[in-house]
């Protein structure tokens, strides 16, 4: 099931470790240790948001349909759009390191509270 579907962006994103899901901001959004990972817009285009590393940053903004988050004021966050050049694989393995990148900014306590090691 498509990341750009509810049921499908909880089933891929349920499976790490410690992620919650509330509805806010007009968005399905994945969190961990409550701290924001990975959203999806309720609204068109769809779209999913995720952190990446400064370096993908770049990468990811020159690929048609992807750009800086909106209201995420950090370079550090990009917007896919449903349909753009980015697959479903790459969507997943950008979400479970967006997943990475923010589990590693918590606390080694809460890290093992939430079975993340």
């Amino acid at each position: 099931m498509s990341l750009f579907h509810r049921d499908g962006f909880d089933a891929a994103l349920s499976q790490m470790p410690g992620v919650t899901f509330v509805d806010q901001w007009d968005a399905r959004v994945a969190k961990v240790g409550g701290k924001v990972f990975c959203l999806l817009t309720d609204y068109e285009p769809r779209c999913i948001v995720f952190k990446c590393s400064e370096e993908s940053f770049d990468i990811l903004t020159s690929v048609d349909g992807v750009t800086q988050a909106r209201y995420f004021a950090k370079r550090k966050w990009v917007s896919a759009e449903a349909g753009s050049a980015l697959g479903e694989d790459d969507l997943r393995a950008y979400a479970a390191r967006s997943y990475a990148l923010v589990a590693e900014g918590l606390t080694r306590k809460l890290r093992a509270e939430l079975g993340i090691f």
